[in-house]
């Protein structure tokens, strides 16, 4: 059977209150501009993503934050009515949920100031993490965003030419993400998680 990953289904705009309506309580949809995208990851991706996942809780743990991991929770940026992201992690700050509308309710994020971290696993439709998610979570100001490339999927413009296996580390300054790309044994340096001992590889690797 042939598995289509994160690709759109095609059908008139959506707005975010039909998304909510016909997707909202299924965690494998995410909608862009109207356009709704069917994530349903390999379990290589979830492997990456259940990696970086485990390496942020102990240094949320460590360091006694008030935050933790919401995996798969719909982020509306305020200022967007037909888009809902759904990243693959997220890092919420727990003080900061009683200034979001629909928190009570449901897992639904309006607010860049709820969020200090986020990653994406990339997968077919590599376009939305590279170019509009690097948008969008700046306009947030989400301080730190990597995109894990485990594949090699991305555009060469992106992870070079040839095409390997890339992880992208996005730190905001002054309201843009400066981006520093990773591979093989380099070492991460988070500005988020400074005490952080893992290498890209570690990352890459995860789903192999």
């Amino acid at each position: 059977m042939t598995i289509t990953v994160d690709q759109p289904i095609q059908q008139k705009p959506l707005s975010f209150d039909d998304f909510l309506d016909r997707y909202g309580g299924d965690n494998r949809y995410e909608l862009i501009d109207g356009e709704v995208f069917d994530l349903e990851p390999t379990g290589s991706h979830e492997e990456v993503a259940a990696l970086i996942t485990t390496k942020i809780c102990v240094q949320i743990e460590t360091a006694e934050l008030p935050w933790f991991v919401l995996q798969r929770g719909l982020l509306r940026p305020e200022n967007t009515g037909m888009t809902a992201f759904r990243p693959d992690v997220a890092v919420i700050d727990r003080t900061q949920l009683t200034k979001e509308i629909y928190w009570a309710e449901q897992s639904i994020l309006t607010l860049g100031s709820s969020i200090k971290f986020v990653a994406e696993v990339v997968s077919s439709n590599w376009q939305n993490d590279y170019s509009r998610k690097v948008e969008d979570y700046a306009v947030l100001g989400i301080p730190e965003y990597w995109i894990a490339d485990h594949a090699g999927l991305g555009g060469t413009r992106h992870i070079g030419k040839p095409k390997q296996p890339t992880l992208s580390i996005c730190t905001l300054v002054n309201g843009e993400y400066e981006i520093q790309q990773l591979r093989g044994n380099q070492s991460i340096v988070s500005s988020t998680f400074p005490g952080l001992q893992l290498t890209a590889e570690q990352v890459l690797k995860a789903g192999r």
